[in-house]
């Protein structure tokens, strides 16, 4: 990998083979009283890295380094991302490259929705309906797996759907009580395999209120997830809480899938979003690129190299103030500065490469 120029000093950047291979090929030298813009060999300049998390860093690191040494090359619009694709989809004679795993999730949902009609016992969702639907169901199951890390997910999602615990009600004991005889009896219907688990309520003295400890086993290792003020306010909470209240929109179980004339029958709103997807697979051959590598010079050509059918995004700095801090935050040796970043912007982020 590219060195990080952000953390590194000038002689470092500079022995670095990587680097000075770039400066070479570029021809307009760095640092100042060498680098003249004017000596450029090249004004369409491409940066081409996988489609994966390794390439994204990589890409990362050539733009801190464009960034820094040679900011006039993007001021001037010399400066392109290319868009290799990270699936091609074959169905029968025909072939389709998607760029990402956001394109594959809508391509899926296309596929999926197209003739299906879903029936609740408040009506039908339709394929419009339907492709939003599923959508937040796939949403709903992100933000969900995302909480792994903290919390057990089997927990949330009881808190979720079975009880109504807000920073309220962690100040009134017999209303606490209550919603938590819910959560459990949730957690013994849904997850009867759960195994033993304790429920432990501590005094909040901050808050004046209490704060729950749930403690289980998840996957083979000790969760405890902590049920105080500040869980019940917490970005993804909340984000989950809106799209539980759309779901139940739609009431409860069953739901009939009808596709093609043929009806299936789904206990959970979650399982038609698998239905969904599954029939959306149906008949296709998917290949996940892990590098351009894989790729054949026809298909390189195809996708990345020739200029008809390629798709590039032009390098640009609107605000050049709020670049120049996002570069230090981001790419930096200060830790705090980059995880308070990430907390404030993590419920932003799309398409993410997990």
């Amino acid at each position: 990998k590219i060195l990080n120029v952000e953390k590194a000093r000038f002689d470092k950047m500079l022995s670095s083979d990587e680097i000075r291979t770039l400066i070479t090929a570029l021809g307009a030298g760095i640092g100042e009283g060498n680098h003249d813009i004017e000596k450029l060999r090249y004004h369409n300049i491409v940066i081409m890295t996988d489609a994966d998390v390794d390439g994204s860093h990589i890409r990362t690191l050539l733009l801190t380094f464009f960034y820094r040494q040679m900011p006039q090359m993007i001021e001037r619009g010399y400066l392109y991302i290319a868009q290799p694709p990270l699936y091609k989809v074959k169905k029968g004679k025909s072939e389709v490259y998607l760029k990402d795993d956001k394109a594959m999730q809508e391509y899926l949902i296309d596929l999926g929705v197209d003739g299906a009609i879903v029936e609740t016992a408040l009506g039908k969702i339709t394929q419009g309906s339907l492709s939003d639907l599923v959508r937040e169901l796939i949403l709903a199951r992100q933000l969900l797996q995302r909480t792994e890390k903290k919390f057990d997910p089997r927990v949330v999602e009881a808190f979720l759907k079975a009880c109504d615990i807000r920073k309220e009600t962690l100040k009134n004991d017999e209303e606490l009580n209550n919603e938590l005889e819910k959560l459990k009896q949730y957690l013994t219907l849904k997850y009867p395999q759960i195994g033993p688990y304790t429920v432990d309520i501590a005094e909040d003295i901050e808050h004046s209120a209490k704060t729950v400890f749930f403690k289980t086993t998840y996957r083979s290792a000790f969760k405890t997830t902590k049920i105080d003020t500040a869980f019940t306010v917490m970005a993804e909470i909340h984000e989950l809480k809106m799209l539980e209240k759309k779901f139940r929109e739609h009431g409860s179980g069953p739901f009939k899938v009808m596709i093609d004339d043929k009806e299936t029958v789904l206990n959970e709103l979650d399982d038609v979003r698998e239905h969904i997807i599954a029939e959306g697979k149906r008949g296709l051959s998917i290949q996940r690129y892990k590098g351009l590598g894989e790729m054949n010079p026809a298909q390189l050509w195809e996708t990345t190299m020739n200029p008809e059918s390629r798709t590039l995004l032009k390098v640009q700095v609107e605000d050049a103030v709020e670049c120049d801090q996002i570069f230090t935050v981001l790419m930096g040796d200060q830790v705090e500065p980059r995880r308070e970043f990430i907390e404030q912007n993590a419920l932003s982020v799309k398409n993410l490469d997990i």
